[in-house]
């Protein structure tokens, strides 16, 4: 670091310790932090993001067998986002006390036991499904686990792959939305809860093996500390810029399969299929976005990210004719959320890296409320007026809204903890 501060570099000089630094950030990425930890938590979230949200690709069937209306319809699959949002804050909290690996072992095994009782006892109501929306929320805060787990071993130069790489584990939810109609039209939508949780205990023994808290994790603080990072400013900006990307990704994976079996009458299975190829398109982004915000910047990244977003819903929100163009858009959407979701996290341990674990989980929750908001608005828009317009053109609007918010703080953020003196990182 004290080559870069040198008061009596050459530009030439500077130049080259710069691309001297580049190439070694590049071939030291691998070896900088745990792999193992690495993949472990990857795994982890990924099977976890599988069950959280597979109420949205049963949906289908678990409405037509319980008789839902669209506005029901929409909150059974807000429910386990709403419940991670909010286990998330609670999940960052043990994280710090009690350390990643012990806390995601005890969410692992409370999801597990959940997923079995569903499927020995049934789920025979509405009101059970709900229940069963709040213990699968467990599985949605693994982000707040997964993340921190994995951000520990790596410097601030590979933030942004470390924690897309991680990151990536939601395509477990195109996992959901690609097996689960198929496997509820062959075996009957309760047994595929069953079927769940044997990936789930697989995963659940290779973390017990394979990860491992980072040796300079920061030591646990008081419910207090814990509150006070939310007098900064900055902690309310993060938690809206990941409310709109991270929101806007697992809304509309919950809510896909549902709207392209209503708006074009497709099939559960096939109508899964449309969703997984979204979700998955989304799901590969996040890595990608970070490496990028890496290379670039988290603040370019993302603002190109509200932008396209915002386009690419008011487009979709007035009903395309054909199936395949609500397709095609739809997956641009997502590539667009993925990128943003990790630019976000680009950004976060950058500015909050001795609080990284409280403030996944406080990014984390707003992500799932975002996400909550989405998914029951597209219910009741649905339900009040026919379509699913004013539920797209709202979230839209957010997009928006978190633009103008990025663009008012950005100058700010690259003359103080994001200058070029005090990180190694693009910001």
């Amino acid at each position: 670091m004290a080559l870069f501060t040198c008061e009596f570099e050459s530009p030439r000089s500077r130049v080259f310790l710069y691309r001297s630094r580049e190439k070694s950030v590049k071939s030291s990425f691998w070896k900088a932090g745990h792999p193992p930890t690495l993949f472990s938590a990857f795994l982890y979230f990924d099977m976890s993001f599988m069950v959280w949200v597979m109420l949205g690709p049963l949906g289908v069937q678990i409405a037509r067998d319980l008789g839902l209306t669209a506005a029901q319809k929409g909150l059974m699959v807000a429910t386990p986002v709403l419940a991670g949002a909010l286990l998330r804050l609670l999940m960052g909290v043990l994280n710090d006390h009690l350390g990643p690996k012990k806390t995601g072992v005890a969410g692992q095994a409370i999801v597990i036991a959940a997923l079995l009782a569903a499927w020995f006892f049934g789920v025979e109501s509405y009101q059970q499904v709900l229940i069963l929306g709040l213990f699968l929320g467990l599985a949605g805060a693994s982000f707040a686990v997964a993340l921190p787990l994995a951000s520990r071993w790596y410097p601030p130069e590979h933030q942004g792959t470390a924690m897309g790489i991680a990151g990536a584990g939601n395509s477990g939810v195109a996992i959901a939305a690609l097996l689960a109609p198929g496997l509820a039209a062959a075996y009957g939508w309760n047994n595929v809860l069953g079927l769940a949780a044997i990936p789930l205990l697989a995963t659940f023994a290779v973390f017990i093996i394979f990860a491992r808290d980072a040796p300079d994790s920061p030591p646990p603080k008081s419910l207090a500390a814990y509150l006070a990072v939310l007098k900064d400013r900055d902690a309310w900006w993060f938690m809206l810029f990941y409310s709109v990307t991270f929101g806007g990704f697992v809304g509309l994976a919950s809510s896909l399969t549902i709207y392209f079996n209503d708006q074009y009458g497709l099939s559960a299975v096939v109508a899964g299929y449309f969703t997984a190829g979204c979700v998955f398109a989304g799901s590969l982004m996040r890595p990608l976005g970070g490496m990028l915000a890496d290379r670039v910047g988290g603040i370019r990244t993302l603002s190109t990210t509200y932008i396209s977003a915002a386009m690419l819903l008011f487009i979709v929100s007035f009903g395309l004719p054909q199936a395949w163009m609500g397709l095609v858009v739809f997956t641009l959407a997502m590539l667009s959320l993925g990128m943003g979701n990790g630019a976000v996290f680009q950004l976060v341990p950058q500015r909050f890296r001795k609080e990284i674990g409280v403030m996944t989980g406080l990014v984390g929750m707003a992500g799932g409320i975002g996400g909550f908001y989405l998914a029951s608005s597209l219910g009741y828009s649905k339900q009040l007026t026919g379509s699913y317009q004013i539920g797209l053109l709202l979230f839209g609007a957010l997009a928006l809204l978190a633009l103008l918010g990025l663009t008012g703080v950005k100058t700010r953020w690259r003359t103080t903890w994001g200058a070029a003196h005090l990180t190694a990182a693009r910001i």
